[in-house]
C-alpha cells in the first residue's frame, strides 16, 4: 500500500513557480520562437507575401536552393566523449580582424521592404554581438547609415561592378571613407536570374498595389502601417528605380567583368579583398594566384543559376587545394548553428547568413535579429559540446560525413 497524505504548502512552493507574465507581444513571440524555422513562421505571417516570397524564393525551379539545405541534413557527426566541455570559444580571427562566432550577415538587397528598420537593425545587432555586418549595393540604408549604426563593429561592403565604372568606384570609396574594412566582390550576376516568384508576384519597387496584394495586406496592417509611415523605401547607394527588380538587374549589372577588371578593383581597395560567388576549383585557384584574401563558396543561395554546384559539397576539395593560400568562406543554404559547426569542420574559416538573418529581421525588427543571432550562438556551443571540442580550431574533418544523395554518372 502507498501511504497517502496532503501536500503542505512548503512542498508544492518549488513546484508551482510562475513565470512573469511578458506584456509585449513582440518579445513573447521571439522567446517561443527556438529555431530559425520558428522565426520563418512568425515572419511569414507578418509580411505580405511579396516581400517574403523575396526573401525565400530562388531561381527557376529552386532546386538549387533545395539540394543546399538538402546537402547539410545529410551529414553525420562523429562525436568524441569525456571531454571537458565546461567553456567553449566560439570566436577566431577572420581577415586580420576578430569575431566572436564564426558567422557573420550576409548583403541582402532591398532589406527595408521586407521590414522597415532594414539594414540599420541587422548592423547594430551584428555590432552588439561582435560580427561582421556586411551592406550590400542593393541595400536600402546608406553607407554612412550603416557606420552610424555600427560605428565600432566591423563592416562590410558588397560591390556588383555597374556598367558604369565610376558610379561603382565611387561607392567603393565612400565605403573605404566610412571605415569598412573588406569588399566582398559579387561575380555570380552577369545578368539576373530567373526568379519566378517575384515575375508572378509582380514584384517591383516602389511594391505595385494590386488587389492580390491588398487582399494579402490585410491580415498583416503592422507591416503596412510601417512601411507607409517610414522614408520611402528607395536605394541608398543608387538613384530612385520605378521598374520590376529583374529590369533593375539587368540595366545595372556589367556582363563583361573578367578578372582583370578584379585585379583593378584590388589595386583601388585599401582594405580584405574577398570574391563571392566561387562555384568551381579552377576558378578558387586562379583567384588565389591573383592574391585575393579570401573567397566565398556560395551559389547566391540559389536566387542565379537553378542546378548550379552545391557550395558545402564543394568545400573538402576547395580548401584542400587552396586553404593555405586564402581564407575559405561559404554561404547557401544555412539554417541553424549545426549547418555551420559542420562547415567550420571542413575547413570554412568563416560563413555568412542571409535568409535565416531576414528571417528575424521580418519576425521582430532588431530584437529579431537579436534573437537569431542568440538561436545560432546557442546551436554552435551545444553543438561543439556534443562533439566534445572547445574550439573552433579543434573541429577538423573527421567529425562530419558528408552522406550522399546525387552521384555523378560516369561520362
Amino acid at each position: 500500500m502507498v501511504e497517502r497524505h496532503l501536500p503542505k504548502p512548503r512542498d508544492l512552493a518549488p513546484l508551482m513557480q510562475f513565470k512573469k507574465p511578458e506584456l509585449s507581444a513582440k518579445k513573447r513571440r521571439l522567446e517561443k520562437a527556438l529555431t530559425v524555422a520558428d522565426l520563418r513562421t512568425i515572419a511569414r505571417r507578418r509580411t505580405p507575401k511579396a516581400a517574403f516570397d523575396y526573401t525565400e524564393g530562388a531561381a527557376e525551379g529552386e532546386i538549387s536552393l533545395a539540394r543546399a539545405r538538402q546537402a547539410f541534413e545529410d551529414i553525420e557527426f562523429h562525436p568524441s566523449i569525456l571531454r571537458d566541455v565546461s567553456s567553449v570559444d566560439t570566436s577566431r580571427e577572420v581577415l586580420g580582424g576578430p569575431v566572436a562566432l564564426p558567422f557573420g550577415i550576409a548583403p541582402t538587397g532591398f532589406t527595408r521592404m521586407m521590414q522597415s528598420e532594414g539594414e540599420r537593425a541587422g548592423a547594430a545587432a551584428a555590432g552588439a554581438a561582435g560580427i561582421p555586418f556586411s551592406l550590400s549595393t542593393m541595400g536600402t540604408a546608406s553607407i554612412e547609415d550603416v557606420r552610424e549604426a555600427n560605428p565600432h563593429g566591423r563592416n562590410w561592403f558588397q560591390l556588383y561592378m555597374w556598367k558604369d565604372r565610376d558610379r561603382s568606384m565611387a561607392l567603393v570609396d565612400r565605403a573605404a571613407k566610412a571605415g569598412f574594412d573588406t569588399l566582398l566582390v559579387t561575380v555570380d550576376v552577369p545578368v539576373a536570374g530567373a526568379r519566378l516568384r517575384d515575375k508572378r508576384n509582380g514584384m517591383s519597387i516602389p511594391p505595385a498595389l494590386t488587389p492580390g496584394t491588398v487582399v494579402n495586406a490585410i491580415p498583416r496592417p503592422a507591416w503596412w502601417i510601417n512601411f507607409l509611415t517610414t522614408e520611402p523605401l528607395a536605394f541608398a547607394s543608387l538613384d530612385r528605380w520605378s521598374g520590376t527588380v529583374a529590369e533593375l538587374l539587368d540595366t545595372m549589372f556589367d556582363p563583361t567583368v573578367d578578372f582583370e577588371d578584379l585585379r583593378w578593383i584590388k589595386e583601388q581597395w585599401p582594405g580584405k579583398v574577398v570574391v563571392k560567388g566561387v562555384q568551381n576549383l579552377a576558378d578558387a585557384r586562379r583567384l588565389a594566384d591573383l592574391g585575393v584574401d579570401g573567397i566565398i563558396l556560395s551559389n547566391h543561395g540559389g536566387r542565379q543559376l537553378d542546378r548550379a554546384p552545391i557550395p558545402f559539397h564543394l568545400l573538402p576539395e576547395v580548401v584542400r587545394e587552396v586553404g593555405d593560400d586564402l581564407e575559405v568562406h561559404l554561404d547557401t543554404g544555412i539554417m541553424s548553428g549545426a549547418d555551420i559547426v559542420a562547415a567550420v569542420a571542413l575547413g570554412a574559416r568563416f560563413t555568412l547568413v542571409g535568409r535565416a538573418y531576414l528571417y528575424g529581421l521580418m519576425a521582430g525588427g532588431r530584437e529579431g535579429v537579436d534573437r537569431v543571432i542568440d538561436i545560432l550562438r546557442s546551436e554552435i556551443e551545444r553543438t561543439m559540446r556534443l562533439l566534445g571540442v572547445v574550439s573552433l580550431d579543434e573541429l577538423e574533418p573527421g567529425h562530419v560525413t558528408q552522406l550522399t544523395r546525387l552521384e555523378p554518372r560516369p561520362r
